[in-house]
């Protein structure tokens, strides 16, 4: 999976229908501006804020600064959307529970709309992201995609005929909860052994302890130099994103998983540990061979910004 949307000539701004898309993550803002054709031709990152006044304010920052970038005014981008960590009612722009950003409640589209002048629309973080993804893949829209999201914790968000998938109460996709150890650790949720607490970014920090400022990366050089403890949790670690991937085949069965989040940053070694573990599954399962577990796997290139491009998309009306 290659990513050929990051190198722009910002002259097809003049003449492109432009997009914004806002990823509002718990420490950094990305925001981009997409033109018609999906192309990038703006980018900029910011730090952002804690408290409601404060986040508002990143996403105000984000698209005045994006409109000098692009040299027009905010009233000329053709959408404005956000992606967000929490629980969000896409319909309303209302966010709760997004505890890394103090946020509890808020009418974040209302609010947001309101200060822009213009409306805007709201979704989870990782449903924006799964957008961005299946926009890289380049498939026609009957094209199914699960984008699995590695990061402090897990999540899936899945995009049927171009659309984000959302379940009849809007909790698709989260098998961060499903339960696949009854005797492992209790889980925030409330629940013991969920797959979030076998893998994910904060199931490494537990496990493998280091001061290392990318602690996935280390654990797995770590392993490759010999090291016991960090064979054995890389071991569980990559059989759970396998585990995780084989999930959302057998439960929705679409055509790719797309690995993405802060984990994927450790590219194609992820990718072929994990393809490695479903071959061994398939080679022991005439069931799972026939599936083709190991075909239908992918990760999104490092730089490229699926949630923002996300972002833009949930914007169009």
């Amino acid at each position: 999976m290659t990513d050929t949307r990051l190198h722009a000539d910002p002259a097809l701004a003049a003449s492109s229908t432009l997009r914004v898309g806002i990823d509002i993550g718990g420490t950094k803002t990305d925001a981009v501006v997409i033109d018609s054709t999906g192309t990038i031709v703006q980018r900029l990152r910011l730090a952002t804020g804690f408290g409601p006044d404060a986040v508002l304010e990143t996403a105000v920052a984000a698209v005045t600064q994006l409109a000098e970038l692009a040299q027009t005014g905010i009233t000329s981008f053709a959408s404005i959307g956000v992606g967000i960590p929490g629980a969000v009612d896409n319909g309303t722009g209302r966010v709760t529970h997004a505890v890394n950003l103090g946020l509890e409640g808020l009418e974040f589209g209302v609010e947001l709309t309101r200060r822009l002048g213009r409306p805007v629309r709201i979704d989870n973080d990782v449903n924006a992201a799964a957008l961005g993804a299946f926009h890289l893949l380049e498939k026609h829209e009957s094209f199914s995609m699960a984008y699995l999201n590695l990061g402090t914790g897990l999540a899936a968000g899945i995009v049927i005929d171009g659309r984000v998938w959302r379940g009849s109460r809007g909790t698709a996709g989260e098998i961060g909860h499903i339960p696949v150890d009854p005797r492992g650790p209790q889980c925030p949720c409330g629940q013991r052994g969920c797959l979030e607490m076998l893998a994910s970014g904060s199931a490494i920090a537990r496990q493998w302890p280091t001061d290392d400022p990318k602690p996935a990366r280390a654990l797995f050089a770590a392993a490759a130099e010999g090291d016991p403890l960090a064979m054995e949790v890389k071991s569980r670690f990559v059989e759970n994103v396998a585990a995780a991937v084989r999930i959302l085949v057998l439960t929705v069965d679409v055509d790719s998983v797309v690995i993405g989040g802060g984990l994927s940053s450790l590219g194609p070694i992820l990718l072929d540990e994990v393809r490695a573990v479903l071959a061994s599954w398939e080679a022991a399962s005439g069931f799972l061979a026939s599936t083709r577990l190991s075909d239908r796997i992918a990760i999104v290139p490092v730089d490229f910004p699926a949630a923002a491009v996300g972002a833009a998309l949930v914007g169009v009306a």
